[in-house]
């Protein structure tokens, strides 16, 4: 026969205070894994997803992406026409890309922008990838898409 203290831990008692206490801990932690699940996406991640679905050709869900005033005032089909030089190079190059800088921009009249430039994975044996896909945000902490396009990167005159 067992000690006292074993047939004690496994009674219906001991048990059924056990898995309260568990469910118990489990509710107290459950607010955590919200937050964490609900953070928003970084400005790398939008910027990504943006132009991810400009090189598939998914207009109107890249689109869902521009800051509101953009969207106010330039409508779907202006959108597609100055998104489609970015869909024209993804065909030629895969549009598989990469992360190439991050940082602030100075405008002529002082004002500063945070952007995003990706490259092209086609490009990663090179010195300098042949364009950067740009995307403009308003401040830093927007996570919608004030700007987007094709930067020529800078090549060397030989």
């Amino acid at each position: 026969m067992p000690p006292f203290h074993a047939r004690w831990l496994r009674s219906p008692f001991c048990l059924s205070v056990a898995r309260r206490l568990v469910v118990g801990c489990l509710l107290l932690c459950l607010p955590l894994f919200q937050a964490v699940a609900q953070k928003p996406p970084s400005q790398v991640q939008v910027a990504r997803q943006f132009l991810l679905a400009v090189l598939a050709g998914n207009y109107p869900a890249a689109y869902a992406f521009l800051a509101p005033e953009v969207s106010a005032a330039v409508p779907l089909a202006r959108f597609q026409a100055a998104a489609e030089p970015l869909h024209q190079q993804g065909r030629q190059h895969q549009p598989t890309i990469d992360l190439y800088k991050l940082g602030y921009r100075i405008s002529d009249n002082n004002t500063t922008r945070p952007f995003v430039a990706f490259k092209f994975r086609s490009d990663t044996l090179l010195p300098r990838p042949q364009v950067q896909l740009d995307v403009t945000f308003r401040d830093s902490t927007a996570r919608q898409i004030l700007g987007f396009g094709l930067i020529p990167a800078p090549q060397s005159v030989k």
